[in-house]
């Protein structure tokens, strides 16, 4: 079985910085892409995802201070969250969707990992 499990999260002040991880685990994932969206009262919002050959995509919101990435061969995806904002304190999910899958949010869902972004 497909499995996605999240860590990394925890409190920390504005202004300050976080890695996630997400480990995945049950299939090759080559042909995946590796997101991270955050929870919000309607709806999982799009943070950041990337192919395993590179490719790149950010939210506005985050794009000059997130950095996603990848370790294939860990299976492994990481986001780096710079100069967090209060605003930003949310569930953060790990999503794993089939390159042949057109729809965001599509796919396999990790547990997810608490954010908390106070002083």
């Amino acid at each position: 079985q497909v499995q996605l499990v999240e860590s990394g999260g925890g409190l920390v002040q504005p202004g300050g910085s976080l890695r996630l991880s997400c480990t995945a685990s049950g299939t090759n994932f080559a042909l995946y892409i590796l997101g991270w969206y955050r929870q919000t009262p309607n709806q999982r919002e799009l943070v950041a995802e990337a192919t395993s050959g590179g490719s790149k995509n950010y939210a506005d919101s985050v794009k000059d201070r997130f950095t996603i990435s990848r370790d294939n061969a860990k299976n492994t995806v990481y986001l780096q969250m710079n100069d967090l904002k209060p605003d930003e304190t949310a569930v953060y999910y790990c999503n794993a969707r089939h390159v042949s899958v057109v729809t965001r949010g599509g796919g396999y869902w990790g547990q997810g990992t608490q954010v908390t972004v106070s002083s």
